[in-house]
């Protein structure tokens, strides 16, 4: 049997590299109205235990981030894709 994957652990780079920019500059779809927009445009709730962000067409969540010392939850599946620009060199 051969092995045509590697772990989780492979992407750690790639992904360190990606959450490394600035998402606002970000364009996202809204998984309840396809709209997309540049994550800046969301409506940000701040009286939460963290920050909500909705869809300015339809209101839908589209994403979540909580902080507590030394951890974060970040949850965007109100996003069907999130498209951003890398660092030149990346």
């Amino acid at each position: 049997m051969s092995q045509d994957h590697l772990d989780g652990n492979s992407a750690g780079g790639a992904l360190r590299d990606v959450f490394a920019v600035d998402l606002t500059a970000a364009t996202g779809q809204c998984s309840g109205c396809a709209r997309t927009l540049v994550l800046a445009e969301a409506l940000l709730y701040t009286r939460a235990p963290g920050l909500v962000a909705r869809c300015p067409g339809c209101e839908e969540v589209v994403f979540r981030l909580v902080r507590a010392p030394g951890r974060a939850w970040l949850d965007m599946r109100g996003m069907t894709c999130v498209q951003f620009e890398l660092p030149a060199g990346s």
